[in-house]
């Protein structure tokens, strides 16, 4: 794929961001997110690629824009066959409620390389590059913490875990205390938690728990360009999720790995910050209908990461300065 759609990607999440932003605070999770899909499928729109969402806002009937099967992109000839994974707005809660960590993502890859994961839980561990190899999805909770301090050189008593905060995951907090680790939870929104491992300066050295299957996908995508490491494990609730785990041959006990969530290494991914993060700022408004984002675009076959400041004349882009 032309290395250059990783930038416009930037201006995928941009949009949606800006849009989104518009809504912080204002109560309606609802309102926020629909500004974010307005903004981001519009500016697919621009970009000429083959694309098919694989990891969406839902099935067709559910969503209008940016639901699973949608094509998207102006797929003139020669265009790139890819499958799109995104989130417009993860963190809508955030959002409504004016709160830290809302981000807008994406993740493209060949045709076929990204897991059509359903929509439900999945049981995660997320860390860096240089704790890479020491994790075990199915190993018991301290046993992970003490081989990821050891693998950043920490005293255990100075290893960050973050998680949401979810009364689902009371036993992972304790087991996190036994063993003094500490601990920082967020309220919505773990892709950007994710992500935050793999850059010492966020603080954040290990992600656990259970979160959703598809944000699942889109952050492995995100920690293959960072070269950290993703293990998942779908965590079915219902008979009918069962059943849809059966359809599709999925052991609910194997544990995904990178390469089965995200095959190869022609993956690109972008994110914007919404609201100010651990990751990236959130979206700035000045005078004179002028807005400032903070992006990051990242590239895995090539390892490179890039963070992008951006200014925006939102009159001259009518579609944001509603």
């Amino acid at each position: 794929m032309d290395r250059n759609l990783a930038l416009n990607l930037a201006r995928v999440t941009e949009a949606a961001a800006l849009g989104a932003a518009k809504h912080m605070g204002r109560g309606d999770k609802h309102i926020a997110d629909q500004a974010a899909v307005d903004g981001m499928r519009n500016m697919f729109d621009t970009l000429n690629i083959d694309g098919v969402v694989v990891i969406g806002e839902g099935e067709m009937d559910e969503a209008p824009m940016l639901y699973i099967g949608e094509r998207i992109g102006t797929a003139s000839e020669g265009a790139p066959q890819v499958d799109i994974a995104v989130d417009p707005l993860d963190g809508t809660n955030s959002v409504a409620k004016g709160l830290p960590n809302a981000i807008s993502v994406v993740a493209i890859a060949p045709r076929g390389a990204l897991l059509h994961a359903p929509d439900m839980y999945m049981d995660k561990i997320a860390v860096g590059p240089k704790a890479k190899g020491v994790i075990d999805l199915n190993a018991p909770v301290q046993e992970n913490l003490l081989r990821v301090a050891k693998a950043l050189n920490k005293n255990i008593t100075d290893l960050t875990v973050t998680m949401l905060d979810r009364e689902r995951h009371e036993g992972i907090i304790k087991e996190c205390r036994k063993v003094g680790a500490r601990i920082k939870l967020f309220k919505d929104g773990d892709v950007g938690a994710a992500i935050a491992t793999c850059f010492d300066h966020t603080g954040i050295d290990i992600m656990l728990g259970i979160g959703g299957a598809p944000e699942g996908v889109i952050a492995a995508a995100a920690l293959k360009c960072l070269g950290g490491e993703f293990q998942g494990r779908l965590v079915p609730y219902t008979d009918e999720e069962r059943e849809r785990c059966a359809k599709m041959g999925v052991d609910v006990h194997k544990v995904f790995l990178l390469d089965d969530l995200v095959k190869g290494n022609e993956v690109f991914f972008a994110a914007t910050g919404i609201s100010d993060g651990d990751l990236l700022k959130g979206v700035t408004y000045y005078g004179n209908n002028m807005a400032k984002t903070h992006s990051v675009v990242m590239r895995a076959e090539t390892g490179t990461i890039r963070f992008i400041e951006a200014i925006h004349r939102l009159d001259k882009k009518p579609a944001y300065a509603k």
